[in-house]
């Protein structure tokens, strides 16, 4: 198995840093021993509040989701291939891809062959899809992400909305303090209406009152730009995963869910062609085809949901009011971006 990584890990990433119940157990079996504490100590994330147009809405996420410093779950899963001996190549930049199986695969000053790739390059990269590029043409989203301290932080994932954006804070574990006393902030911000972590924390009453007494544990960081299309498990032949197959609208808290997940699936469907069962072009249809039965429906949702985010405040405030003191409701919504 070969890996092709254009930088080095572990590095800082926007991320919220949320990984959903479900794909702890698939974690636990990626990673190398060493490295499983990772999930013992990781704060668990048992509820979720939204504030919203002057209401908050609350859910009970069962069974609880974790959280994870997104720096030190990198370094993890890199270290693990190096152990389960991974060919890597690092600072190594992917100039171009030839064939549709086998590839040859020009990458720095070397040149690789391959009889099926694994496109997980994140949801923009020189391998975006022109069709996806025509999108960035619409409005510019931006993400920013930063660690603070605060004291006795809820087991809770909060998300505060705005015009214009949302930004979520919840409790992580981070190997370097070993204490769940450090958040994470990390923001989703049209870029006409923000571009500092600071100017989005005074964008929402409660959070900036909560904020105040937060002290920073790292530099911010962003990224951009943030585009939302219809998923693309598939690109001539290649098998895409995580945000390369598509982004999903952060505020679900599956972005590491999905990568996992696509991942894991994409290997699957792969095994029926290393094993001579299918050619590579049907091993790809079926893992399209999976893709979309197991994990098309969350994109859906999260789309229905970003869509009712964006009706007028006149509208949008009573029927928020309504749902923030319907548990059932709630609970419903959880379930679906699960």
């Amino acid at each position: 198995m070969l890996l092709l990584e254009r930088s080095r890990f572990p590095r800082h990433k926007v991320c919220g840093e949320f990984v959903s119940a479900e794909s702890l157990e698939l974690l636990q079996n990626l990673l190398a021993n060493d490295f499983r504490h990772l999930l013992t100590r990781a704060p668990r994330i048992s509820d979720s509040r939204i504030f919203l147009d002057g209401s908050v809405l609350k859910a009970h996420i069962d069974p609880p989701a974790a959280s994870i410093a997104r720096f030190d779950l990198d370094a993890a899963l890199w270290e693990t291939c190096c152990v389960e001996g991974v060919n890597i190549h690092a600072e190594t930049v992917v100039k171009s891809i030839e064939g549709t199986g086998p590839f040859q695969i020009v990458a720095g000053n070397q040149i690789f062959t391959a009889q099926a790739l694994v496109n997980a390059t994140g949801r923009w990269s020189s391998f975006t899809s022109p069709e996806i590029r025509t999108r960035n043409s619409q409005e510019k989203w931006i993400g920013i992400k930063a660690h603070f301290y605060e004291d006795s932080p809820a087991p809770s994932t909060d998300l505060y909305f705005f015009d214009g954006g949302y930004c979520g804070v919840q409790p992580v574990a981070a190997v370097t303090n070993g204490s769940p006393t450090r958040i994470n902030a990390c923001a989703m911000v049209r870029a006409d209406v923000a571009n500092a972590l600071p100017d989005v924390l005074s964008l929402h009453p409660a959070l900036h009152e909560r904020s105040r007494t937060w002290e920073p544990a790292m530099e911010a960081v962003s990224t951009s730009p943030l585009v939302f299309h219809k998923p693309e498990p598939v690109q001539n032949t290649m098998l895409q995963v995580g945000d390369a197959a598509a982004f999903v609208d952060p505020f679900v808290g599956d972005g590491i869910s999905l990568a996992l997940r696509s991942g894991a699936l994409a290997g699957e469907c792969l095994q029926s062609f290393f094993r001579g069962e299918r050619s590579l072009p049907e091993a790809a249809a079926l893992y399209s085809d999976a893709y979309e039965k197991r994990l098309g429906r969350v994109f859906k949702v999260s789309s229905l949901l970003r869509g009712w985010l964006r009706w007028p405040r006149p509208i949008r405030r009573p029927m928020f009011s309504l749902i923030s003191r319907a548990e059932f409701i709630s609970r419903q919504m959880v379930k679906l971006t699960r």
